[in-house]
């Protein structure tokens, strides 16, 4: 009996390699919350600035080595002041390709933040996302402008939750009001895209009127380097192209304005 249980034990050990973990176990090593400090160090970095110089960035999936290149293409910029991922950091949304992508983004050497795009939403990825990086609705104050950063993936909860969440935006009309003069709205789907709730859209668009001094509105999800006037009404939304297509935005906010850059690499 006692070299049948031996038996039995090593060939569990000498099997160890067959037992892995789960890919959705949500279960992961190194930094989580990301976004709460990254947020708190922009704020700190560019609360007094009257300039500043955004990258956008979205829908890396699993192109690493596209993604690789655009975080060194960004790196190589001496003017950028922080970066904002438009979501899709994953393809299915496991917790190993959480970690890849955040290896990938952790080589930048500028600040940088990170929407949940519905890829991110795949198995446990909302999970994963939410103690990766925080909260799938945040904003954040630069330079006096706010930047609301919105989860538009209706369509991961089968319409069943306040995406968008109209609630939270009504928040943000005035929070901190003291802090800012203009807004930039950044989501992942954008209004009357296959994700987005559309039976809301009309109501989306006003409540975007109560943002003081909106500038634009910023998306990924459609692989696409875009400019439209989605609504027709002289609001900009911008397009953020995927990774594999290689190209990205610099927005660059002053005073007087914004202008948005495309950037090939």
């Amino acid at each position: 009996m006692k070299k049948m249980l031996l038996s039995c034990t090593l060939l569990l050990l000498s099997c160890e390699d067959v037992f892995q973990t789960h890919p959705y176990d949500v279960d992961f090593k190194g930094e989580t919350r990301i976004n709460v400090r990254q947020t708190a160090e922009i704020e700190r970095r560019f609360a007094d600035s009257d300039t500043l110089r955004v990258a956008f960035i979205s829908d890396t999936h699993l192109w690493h080595s596209d993604a690789r290149d655009e975080v060194a293409d960004i790196n190589r910029r001496e003017n950028i002041d922080f970066v904002i991922h438009c979501g899709d950091l994953t393809d299915t949304g496991t917790t190993k390709e959480y970690e890849w992508s955040r290896d990938i983004l952790g080589g930048l050497r500028y600040p940088f933040v990170a929407l949940v795009g519905n890829h991110d939403f795949l198995g446990t990825g909302d999970q994963t996302y939410c103690m990766m990086y925080g909260a799938m609705d945040f904003s954040f104050i630069a330079a006096r402008v706010k930047f609301v950063c919105l989860n538009t993936n209706a369509t991961e909860y089968d319409y069943m939750a306040a995406v968008p969440n109209f609630d939270y935006m009504e928040e943000e009309f005035t929070k901190d009001s003291a802090r800012f003069d203009r807004t930039v709205i950044v989501m992942h789907a954008p209004p009357y895209s296959d994700q987005f709730n559309n039976n809301v859209c009309k109501a989306f668009r006003r409540y975007l009127d109560f943002f003081p001094g909106l500038m634009s509105c910023v998306y990924g999800h459609n692989h696409s380097d875009k400019v439209d006037e989605i609504y027709g009404d002289g609001l900009l939304f911008y397009g953020i192209d995927c990774a594999e297509h290689r190209n990205y935005r610099i927005m660059t906010i002053t005073p007087d304005g914004y202008e948005m850059e495309q950037i090939r690499y």
